[in-house]
């Protein structure tokens, strides 16, 4: 796992608020939130951001999307609505390089975000 505070999070070396947890994928309460659920999703292995994605990945990829789903059902806001980001690299807002899915739910959100 990447030497970062999420993969620090996930060697359980330092504690985090988890909602989530699968073999491949752990999930966490954001300590800076953007809405009044702000969950992120992260692959347990390794991936910096999106762009060192391979087709390999692909599985592991939806994964991450498919918990970020059944988190919201099981949670019971999925059919009122959430939204689901990922940040790659400075531009785009990604502050973590260890890649991660925002789930951010629980106020009505509006596009573009800003």
């Amino acid at each position: 796992m990447a030497d970062t505070i999420f993969g620090k999070i996930a060697r359980r070396e330092i504690p985090a608020d988890i909602v989530y947890e699968t073999d491949e994928v752990l999930a966490f309460r954001d300590l800076n939130p953007q809405a009044p659920v702000h969950v992120l999703f992260i692959p347990k292995r390794t991936l910096a951001t999106l762009n060192e994605a391979t087709a390999q990945d692909a599985e592991l990829l939806g994964k991450l999307l498919l918990a970020a789903a059944d988190y919201a059902k099981r949670e019971g806001f999925a059919d009122e609505g959430y939204r689901t980001v990922v940040n790659c690299n400075e531009h785009g807002g990604q502050t973590v390089f260890h890649l991660h899915v925002h789930l951010l739910a629980g106020r009505r959100m509006h596009w573009p975000p800003g």
